[in-house]
C-alpha cells in the first residue's frame, strides 16, 4: 500500500492506495479529518488505518517547516519525525514535504482543465516555476529548473515582511504593527485572519459603515468567511472592499515571488482562498498588482499566472513523490 497525507492546520486528509503493474494507481480508502480534533498526528493514523495493513511507502505535505525531516507545524501542537513514522508504519520509505513542496509537485500534475489563466499576456517559457497559496496560512514554494525536469523547493517565504506600495497600505502597516508590533508578515493579511484584519483597518479608515451581517470576532461563525463571502458577493461595500484590498496584495506578493524565484516557467495559485473569490481574482486587480514591479514589468508581463480548482493538489504531490 502507498500512503499519502496532506496534513495542515484545518484539516488533515489521508490517502491509501495501490499500484497495479502498468503504474495506474487505484485509491482504496480516503479520509479527511478535522485536524483541530487530535492531538497528535499518530492519533489520526491509528483511527485511519487498519490493523496490520502493509505499507510500501509513506509521504506526507506538512504545513509547517521540515528540518531534517523533523517539523513542529506551525498551526499545530504537532511534532512529526520521519524516523518515528519508519517504525510506526513498518517501511522505510518515508517522506515528510513542506505543505507547499507537496502542493508544488502536484501541480505538475494536474490536467489543464483544473488551472484557470489569470494572465492574458502569457507566454509559454521554460525555467523556474513558483507556487503560492493563501488559506489557513500562506505557502510558497519554488520547482527548480534544472533543463530536465522540476524538483520542489520548501520555502517559508510567506512570512517575510509585509512591504506596502501604496499611502493606504502605508496605513494598513501602521495598523497592523499595532497587532502585531515585533513583526508583520504577509501571512497576517494573505491568509483566513487576513481578512478580519482588513476589515477592521478599512472600517476604521472610514471607507464604509460597518456591517451588521459580519459578527465579532468572538463569534463560533467563520467571520473570515462571511466577510469575503459578502465582499465576493458585492452585498456589502464594505466588505466589497476588503476583498479588492486583499487581491491588490496578493497580486503584489505573487509579483515578488516571481522576481525572487525568476520563475519564468509560470506561476501556480494554489490554497483555498483563491478558488473561493475567482471572480476577484480574474477582473483585473490581481494582475495588475502581480506586475507592477516598475522595470521589471516587461518580463513580469510574459509570465504564466495559473489558479488552481484542485483542492487535492498537495495530496497528489504527496501520492506521486516516490515517483519522482
Amino acid at each position: 500500500m502507498i500512503l499519502a497525507g496532506d496534513i495542515g492546520g484545518t484539516k488533515t486528509v489521508l490517502s491509501m492506495l495501490t499500484r497495479d503493474t502498468n503504474g495506474s494507481l487505484t485509491c482504496v480508502h480516503e479520509k479527511s479529518y478535522s485536524s483541530q480534533q487530535f492531538q497528535t498526528f499518530d492519533d489520526i493514523l491509528t483511527a485511519f488505518l487498519p490493523t496490520d495493513t502493509p505499507i510500501k511507502s509513506a509521504c506526507f505535505g506538512v504545513a509547517g517547516p521540515v528540518v531534517n525531516q523533523h517539523c513542529q507545524t506551525t498551526n499545530l501542537p504537532w511534532v512529526l519525525n520521519a524516523e518515528a513514522l519508519k517504525v510506526k508504519l513498518n517501511t522505510t520509505k518515508v517522506r515528510l514535504l513542506n505543505d507547499l513542496e507537496a502542493m508544488a509537485l502536484g501541480m505538475l500534475y494536474l490536467p489543464e482543465q483544473d488551472l484557470i489563466e489569470l494572465n492574458p499576456n502569457a507566454q509559454v517559457q521554460s525555467g523556474n516555476i513558483a507556487v503560492i497559496a493563501a488559506g489557513t496560512g500562506l505557502g510558497e514554494a519554488i520547482l527548480y529548473w534544472d533543463g530536465n525536469k522540476h524538483y520542489p523547493m520548501a520555502t517559508e517565504g510567506g512570512h517575510s515582511d509585509f512591504a506596502a506600495q501604496t499611502a493606504q497600505q502605508d496605513s494598513l502597516l501602521a495598523y497592523l504593527r499595532n497587532i502585531y508590533p515585533d513583526h508583520v508578515s504577509y501571512e497576517r493579511i494573505l491568509s483566513g485572519i487576513g481578512f478580519s484584519h482588513l476589515y477592521d483597518f478599512l472600517c476604521e479608515q472610514g471607507i464604509a459603515p460597518s456591517c451588521l451581517k459580519v459578527p465579532d470576532i468572538n463569534s463560533d461563525v467563520d467571520r473570515n468567511a462571511v466577510i469575503s463571502q459578502l465582499g465576493i458577493n458585492n452585498e456589502d461595500p464594505l466588505c466589497a472592499a476588503v476583498v479588492r484590498l486583499f487581491v491588490e496584495l496578493y497580486g503584489a506578493e505573487t509579483g515578488n515571488l516571481a522576481l525572487k524565484s525568476l520563475s519564468t516557467g509560470g506561476i501556480f495559485i494554489g490554497g483555498g482562498i483563491g478558488a473561493k473569490i475567482l471572480p476577484a481574482m480574474q477582473n483585473g486587480d490581481f494582475i495588475k498588482a502581480f506586475k507592477a514591479k516598475g522595470r521589471f514589468l516587461p518580463l513580469l508581463d510574459k509570465i504564466s499566472v495559473k489558479l488552481s480548482l484542485n483542492p487535492r493538489t498537495p495530496l497528489i504531490g504527496a501520492i506521486n513523490y516516490f515517483d519522482l
